[in-house]
């Protein structure tokens, strides 16, 4: 069985990389065949190229895109999971408030961004600002939803033995929900990007402040294809990349004890 599982982890890192090396061939091949012009779709090769010369200049794109991204989803993080405990708290306050916090995550970001940068005038706050209320739904709803599934038996024990509501929140409500939690930090750190790639979009804030979204614009303006392609590359890598982040450091948190991350014993 152990070595079922490990092969099973195996495929499932060679697997997609082989189906990636294919399609990237095809795409090679299909562009050189039809003699398809760059500024139509560029080939991988000079994508790759592309990538390389203009590295400086994406590279420090891409750290301002970055720095708006873990700002964004810091506070998404920390305001998301101090509402969800409210909410946890009152059934009172939850149907109050929790609307609102459907209202807000339905609400395009592109709609109400003009105005968020107006208001606030600092451009690095105002993007942040942005990408936060894209990524905060998630951790509300993830987080809310863990709190409120727990064992009945194990909820009717702590009331028993007349565990405070501290007490229950502590040792029973937050070990149930750390699944759910992690779950949704899976999604917002997704989201934290996509919200300041779309703010930055919607800013066009160049300069020092220019991130990956400005590159792809100005790309786009000027019919410099390949590089618009290499930016956006780079957007996808770094959103794999956070996804990943967000499963090891569940399985960090999780796995010793929660059977969502523990292996089945042979």
């Amino acid at each position: 069985m152990a070595a079922i599982d490990k092969n099973s982890r195996v495929l499932g890192i060679v697997l997609p990389i082989l189906v990636g090396v294919v399609m990237l061939v095809m795409w090679e091949g299909s562009v050189r065949y039809w003699q398809v012009p760059k500024y139509l779709v560029p080939s991988p090769f000079l994508v790759a190229e592309t990538l390389v010369t203009q590295w400086p200049l994406l590279f420090n794109s891409l750290l301002v895109t970055l720095q708006v991204t873990f700002m964004a989803f810091f506070f998404a993080v920390l305001i998301g999971t101090l509402i969800a405990f409210a909410f946890a708290q009152s059934r009172l306050i939850e149907m109050s408030f929790f609307p609102y916090a459907v209202l807000l995550q339905v609400t395009p970001v592109v709609a109400i961004a003009p105005l968020i940068i107006i208001w606030v005038k600092q451009p690095t706050a105002a993007l942040v600002v942005c990408a936060t209320i894209v990524a905060l739904f998630p951790i509300i709803s993830n987080t809310i939803l863990g709190l409120r599934s727990v064992n009945p038996g194990l909820l009717n024990l702590f009331r028993m033995n007349k565990a405070t509501r501290l007490q229950e929140l502590v040792r029973l409500r937050i070990p149930s929900a750390a699944p759910y939690f992690f779950g949704g930090l899976r999604i917002s750190s997704g989201l934290a990007l996509i919200g300041a790639v779309v703010a930055e979009f919607v800013a066009g804030t160049g300069g020092t402040s220019a991130g990956l979204a400005y590159q792809i614009l100005q790309a786009g303006f000027q019919l410099d294809i390949p590089l618009l392609f290499a930016a956006l590359f780079l957007i996808t890598l770094t959103g794999v990349a956070l996804f990943l982040l967000m499963v090891a450091l569940s399985k960090l948190a999780l796995g010793d004890w929660h059977e969502s991350e523990l292996v089945p014993e042979t």
